[in-house]
């Protein structure tokens, strides 16, 4: 008779499967899930429908349609002249050390949708003055900056480019874009309705 004594199974411990021991085949249908499901949200477009920049403190990103890649930009019109005594201020922050004004004769909207003006800037303190004239394209957002005002001549910029505000350190564009030029993703109707917002921006909801 043999002296060995049966052995009881012990109960098998719980290890956490290491990635190398998961299968190596996966199923083609998975797959293709896996792929249609990242294209998807790498699509996805951030489009929102924003009654007014200034309710969101964003302008809304642009979408982009086929009109788009063919537009073109009406040709711009040398700087106009402006009366520094015929200015609507911008609303700025108090820190600002530089107040900002718009001539209302200066602003234009054109058939392709750019709002067009002469904004100036000055010392609180008076002393030095500085014009820009400026363009901007509600539409997507952006800004062109076409000629520098400063010694009492204006200056043209040398190959412009439009650019997205909000990747400007342009603290007065900003304000003039959400305070009065634009509704939407569109222009106001009128300069008159511009200036009219100017001088009566809408405030942030709380």
């Amino acid at each position: 008779m043999s002296n060995l004594r049966p052995t009881l199974p012990t109960a098998p411990s719980f290890r956490p499967h290491p990635l190398r021991n998961l299968p190596r085949r996966v199923s083609p249908a998975l797959v293709l899930a896996s792929a249609l499901l990242l294209a998807a949200c790498g699509s996805a477009k951030h489009d929102t429908d924003n009654p007014d920049w200034a309710q969101s403190g964003m302008p809304p990103p642009p979408k982009t349609t086929q009109s788009d890649a063919e537009w073109q930009e009406s040709a711009a019109p040398p700087p106009p002249a402006f009366d520094q005594n015929s200015l609507v201020p911008i609303e700025m922050p108090p820190y600002m050390t530089l107040k900002f004004g718009i001539d209302p004769k200066t602003i234009t909207i054109t058939p392709d949708g750019i709002v067009r003006y002469v904004v100036v800037a000055s010392s609180k303190a008076g002393g030095t003055v500085n014009a820009f004239y400026d363009g901007v394209r509600c539409k997507t957002g952006e800004m062109k900056s076409y000629a520098r005002y400063s010694g009492n001549a204006w200056e043209l910029a040398k190959a412009p480019e439009w650019k997205r505000i909000t990747d400007l350190n342009s603290r007065y564009t900003w304000a003039i874009a959400t305070q009065g030029l634009c509704r939407d993703s569109a222009p106001r109707s009128t300069a008159s309705e511009i200036v009219q917002y100017i001088r009566n921006p809408v405030r942030e909801v709380q």
